[in-house]
């Protein structure tokens, strides 16, 4: 694409500028204004400055990566309140052999269920949990909770709905879901390992330190963990079990977490005969007592079939709760194999957001409104700003000067082209990068052959994905994580840019690399 005329090139990377530093930056004193409006204010300054028309810009918008995006988050709701993530959280905790034991737990599992619920879906609903644990066996959190951030993040690269940039990939590559999978499994599964390794090397000492607490899986394995309502675009929940009263309750409860009201009627009104002969104003009490023969059979029943009623009522509702959960279950397994057999990937979520929607039974104005839809404006808003940047010529002037470098037929083709991802990625976000360099890797490679085509498409998934780790910036995913943790009073923990980034630089590096050589197209 020829360069356009000097004003729309200046106005037109003005408008990307403000987007980038507001996208980077939401809290920027100048303009505290946040994600989605600095995105739609790039989008509303494209087309002031008539870098795009309005139909253009509307034309930008696209609607499939909307419909993957919001079917994945409404399933991810219903698997959260079908306790999920609670099981996976008690998985971690279950028979634990210690520390390093932990470590590697923390990398699996974050790393496998982001990549079939998303990144910022595991961090927001994991994050509590593994600060609890390591608190709870008196270790520094913060090698878990880098374990928890940095392979949720290599995990999400496996699948196209395990995060963001994978889904845009997708829908312009026109790979199928299987491909996608099987051509970086095995750089993910490896990935995992090896960066559990670093993280293991790295705090070998501090995870090396005895336990004062004994015992401490069986306590955490009988704790609940707590849903939350979340939102991958604002990291905010709703309520912190630390400070619900609740969590402090000694009533009764049943299999279901609910007060049994049949039991606790049952404990207060067990007072002794001794008891109430020896207060004084509980004459009405003794009084009734002494005719206990004509009334105790009366009440008795009552009681009994009170506590009968309740107690069929209690296990009705386990079996429902039950049937239910295992419905949830399979429409989620019945989803992921409708999209490895290669089913529209947007119609395939967002079919199986309304089967789950109509098995609840119910009003769903309540998980509806924990979707995200400020991440879907999000996106709209980014989709019109990186079209008009894209008109402005500059991405193609960049790409033409890296092109004679970055061919992937070549070893030192596919490191240019992995630097230029990596470094964009952290710079400008991955989403962008791969909005801005998606089809020109594409159309590079498609002109060596097919097979290298998709691969470049692969490599553009595993390096923007791997590339979040590199500092606390680098993706949603950890900045999710270091506001949960620092917002867990009084278990919170503040893990600072540079412990991050004393990790993460040799961990993206290192996993990116060994990666690289095990993705096939």
């Amino acid at each position: 694409m020829a360069m356009a005329s000097i004003e729309r090139v200046i106005l037109g990377s003005i408008a990307f500028a403000i987007f980038w530093v507001l996208a980077v930056f939401p809290a920027v004193p100048f303009m505290p204004i946040g994600r989605t409006a600095g995105s739609i204010l790039g989008a509303n300054l494209m087309v002031i400055f008539r870098v795009l028309t309005p139909d253009e810009a509307y034309a930008a918008i696209d609607l499939p990566i909307l419909g993957l995006l919001f079917g994945t988050m409404v399933v991810s709701i219903y698997l959260e309140r079908a306790d999920m993530f609670k099981y996976l959280g008690k998985l971690l905790a279950l028979k634990s052999m210690g520390a390093k034991d932990l470590i590697c737990r923390i990398c699996l599992i974050s790393a496998i269920s982001s990549a079939f619920f998303t990144n910022d879906t595991s961090c927001v609903v994991l994050t509590e949990f593994v600060l609890k644990i390591a608190r709870q066996q008196n270790l520094p959190p913060h090698p878990f909770l880098l374990a928890l951030a940095s392979s949720a993040n290599i995990g999400s690269s496996a699948t196209p709905i395990g995060n963001p940039q994978n889904l845009v990939i997708v829908v312009l590559s026109k790979i199928t879901f299987g491909s996608f999978l099987f051509g970086i499994f095995p750089a993910m599964l490896v990935g995992v390992f090896v960066n559990a390794l670093l993280l293991l090397g790295m705090y070998w000492k501090v995870l090396s330190v005895q336990k004062d607490v004994e015992n401490v899986e069986i306590e955490l394995v009988s704790d609940e963990v707590v849903s939350h309502r979340f939102s991958p675009a604002t990291m905010s929940h709703v309520v912190n079990w630390l400070n619900s009263p609740e969590q402090f309750s000694v009533d009764p409860v049943n299999t279901n977490g609910q007060i049994n009201h049949a039991d606790t009627f049952k404990n207060h009104g067990n007072f002794s005969e001794n008891e109430i002969k020896k207060d004084p104003n509980r004459e009405f009490y003794s009084s009734r007592n002494s005719n206990a023969s004509t009334e105790a059979p009366v009440d008795g029943c009552e009681d009994q079939n009170f506590t009968s009623y309740e107690e069929k009522q209690n296990f009705a509702d386990k079996w429902k709760r039950l049937l239910w959960k295992i419905c949830v279950y399979l429409v989620t397994i019945g989803m992921l194999i409708s999209l490895l057999m290669g089913l529209n990937m947007s119609w395939t979520t967002i079919t199986a957001a309304l089967a789950l929607v109509v098995l609840d039974f119910k009003d769903a104005r309540e998980c509806l409104e924990k979707v995200s839809y400020s991440l879907l404006i999000f996106f709209c808003g980014m989709f019109i700003t990186v079209d008009g940047f894209n008109r402005t010529g500059i991405p193609s002037a960049f790409w033409d000067f890296m092109e004679p470098y970055a061919k992937i037929d070549h070893a030192g083709g596919i490191a240019v082209l992995a630097v230029v991802i990596l470094v964009l990625s952290n710079l400008a976000s991955n989403v962008p990068t791969v909005l801005l360099l998606g089809v020109r890797v594409g159309a590079l490679a498609a002109a060596i052959s097919a097979r290298s085509e998709k691969k470049a498409w692969l490599i553009l998934a595993w390096v923007s994905t791997v590339a979040g780790n590199l500092s606390l910036l680098g993706s949603a995913a950890n900045l999710i994580v270091c506001e949960q943790a620092r917002r867990a009073q009084p278990l919170g923990y503040n893990l600072s840019f540079w412990t991050h980034l004393k990790f993460g630089v040799p961990s993206t590096l290192i996993v990116t690399a060994i990666g690289l050589t095990l993705i096939r197209g």
